[in-house]
């Protein structure tokens, strides 16, 4: 193990995988001799040259097509796209291309496709530039969609996507990239897709969240950990979920509260809570609290943007009003 920042992490995750792999190569805007908007392919171009790490024009429908096509024949693209706020404009080659491939060939067919983006709030980047859009994609059958807490995971899961046979959306938020964490330096461990890790155990309250909110949770959880006995889940994969993980917390504690980064109508929080009511009605002692974004477009202000995106003192209220009905 050793100790390196989110961004290293993934770049050494990229570069194991070419190492192991000549399929692997990597597009997107400003990768190259820049090393990525946030730093995350720093050293790669000097490593692997201009055929493996490919600079791209401003154009993310293009770029997602074309790795859609070289994953058809037999490569494995990684696309970054420089802002989850632009991934909109490759939606089409992602919800009637990359993920209905395997489909309309009747299995003989696979896109092992990952496209890496930034997401989030937090840097006062304006409404374009600060969406967390998992409540979009989640809605997509045969889409993977991972969402890192920490470097450890970043590298271990991206290592894992580029090794998937289907296509991935790879969610980093861009508050995390500073973080420090250890890493494996065994090439060949991988942190498998589809598998939530309990971050904390507790017996009162079951608080689920992924990306950067499990650390904005934590520190809500160290303010009434004395009070509150609290689980924390971070989900790491958002496709497929991992329910029963929840659903055995939740019958554990009988209390739930979920939290993510983007707006609360039609996003994660939503999918998580109606699974539960399904499958795990009679184990809830109080309603289901769901905790987000405000419908809004993220401002540009720091203070409003503070107001609209979920905090620790937003989570901590959460939590006591669920564990108080």
């Amino acid at each position: 193990m050793k100790e390196v920042f989110f961004t290293q992490a993934i770049a050494e995750g990229i570069a194991e995988e070419m190492e192991r792999d000549r399929s692997v190569f990597m597009i997107g805007e400003d990768i190259a001799t820049y090393g990525g908007a946030f730093g995350a392919s720093q050293g790669l171009f000097e490593r692997f040259g201009p055929s493996r790490i490919i600079d791209s024009p401003i154009s993310e429908n293009s770029l997602v097509g074309l790795a859609i096509g070289a994953a058809l024949t037999g490569l494995r693209p990684i696309v970054e796209i420089m802002y989850m706020d632009f991934i909109t404009l490759a939606f089409d080659q992602i919800l009637n291309k990359a993920i209905k491939c395997r489909y309309l060939s009747q299995g003989s067919r696979s896109v092992p496709l990952v496209i890496r983006t930034s997401a989030g709030g937090g840097r006062c980047y304006g409404p374009d530039h600060s969406q967390s859009l998992e409540g979009l994609f989640i809605h997509l059958p045969g889409l993977q969609i991972v969402a890192p807490s920490n470097p450890y995971d970043a590298k271990g899961m991206l290592k894992a996507a580029i090794r998937s046979n289907d296509p991935v959306l790879f969610i980093e938020y861009r508050m995390l990239y500073a973080m420090r964490g250890s890493v494996s330096t065994n090439i060949e461990e991988i942190v498998p897709l589809g598998k939530a890790v309990i971050r904390k155990e507790g017996q009162d309250i079951t608080v689920v969240t992924f990306g950067r909110q499990v650390e904005i949770s934590l520190n809500a959880i160290n303010q009434i950990e004395k009070e509150i006995s609290i689980e924390l889940i971070d989900l790491r994969s958002l496709s497929p979920l991992d329910m029963d993980t929840i659903l055995s917390s939740v019958k554990k504690t009988g209390h739930l509260v979920v939290v993510e980064e983007g707006c609360v109508t039609g996003g994660v929080c939503g999918e998580i809570s109606a699974k539960v009511m399904e499958a795990g009605f009679y184990d809830l002692d109080a309603p289901i609290v769901r905790v987000g974004a405000r419908d809004v477009p993220v401002p540009f202000s720091p203070y409003l943007e503070n107001q609209v995106l979920p905090s620790s003192n937003s989570i901590k209220q959460a939590i006591l009003h669920c564990i108080e009905n």
